[in-house]
């Protein structure tokens, strides 16, 4: 029997490169999106889901459906998340913080809370969290963000406690700066809030790094394979930075 993999925020972006890589392994690939553009360009084989991951009515509906189809759950990647506002703190609106923290952070706690089930069946799996160097290290203009990013952390461990009985294992991937579009999207707010180039900014990011370079979605799609696989049998509770190695979270380029 095939490994089934679920993964949030899987038709683009970190979670396109997730479901491919669980598929090049041999898995049977469900993923959950907003976009449902997105979704309609996955491939044929992959099961997909329209769902808001910080609407609990809607994650609930989505494993009931997987709990029908599949009758079971191997690997659950928590890949959801929003950049959220570049702004110091002081100019944060509440709405923007609740938007960020909503689909971050509750979406991670809804998306587990009813996977949970699921996975228990099989007395063994893996739970995969998108954190972020943001979550280990905090970074200015992004308190929504690096708060969502560190309370998944959180989450994460409690998760690694909870389930460890059940054989479920979970770990945290933090990737530092990802190539793509999103990446973009804050690489130009950075640059407007700070007045600086967009240039600027990425050889900021990159200089931060000891390999000085950006990160590739496949490199955080190797990891989370690897976490779910049985050579990491024995891992769990762990925080797993991908990220070139950041030596200075917040350099002045």
């Amino acid at each position: 029997m095939k490994r089934r993999v679920l993964i949030t925020a899987g038709a683009g972006g970190i979670g396109r490169a997730m479901g491919e890589a669980f598929d090049a392994a041999g898995f049977d690939v469900w993923v959950s999106d907003v976009d449902e553009a997105a979704l309609a360009a996955c491939p044929d084989s992959w099961a997909t889901s329209l769902t808001d991951v910080s609407d609990e009515a809607a994650v609930e509906a989505l494993f009931a459906e997987v709990a029908g189809k599949w009758s079971g759950l191997d690997v659950l990647c928590i890949n959801a998340g929003i950049a959220g506002p570049t702004a110091s703190v002081e100019n944060v609106a509440l709405a923007d913080w609740r938007a960020c923290l909503g689909v971050t952070l509750d979406g991670a706690f809804l998306t587990a809370k009813h996977a949970i089930p699921l996975l228990k069946q099989g007395r063994a799996g893996s739970i995969v969290v998108t954190s972020s160097t943001a979550g280990q290290y905090g970074y200015p203009n992004r308190s929504p963000y690096s708060a969502a990013k560190w309370g998944v952390i959180g989450l994460m461990k409690t998760l690694a406690m909870e389930l460890g009985a059940y054989g479920i294992r979970a770990n945290a991937i933090c990737p530092g700066a990802v190539e793509g579009p999103r990446m973009e999207g804050v690489l130009q707010r950075e640059a407007a809030a700070k007045g600086m180039t967009r240039d600027q900014v990425y050889d900021g990011y990159a200089s931060g790094t000891a390999m000085g370079r950006f990160v590739e979605a496949r490199d955080i799609a190797d990891m989370a394979v690897f976490l779910g696989s049985e050579g990491a049998r024995l891992v769990s509770g762990q925080v797993i930075a991908v990220d070139g190695f950041t030596v200075n979270p917040d350099p002045k380029v």
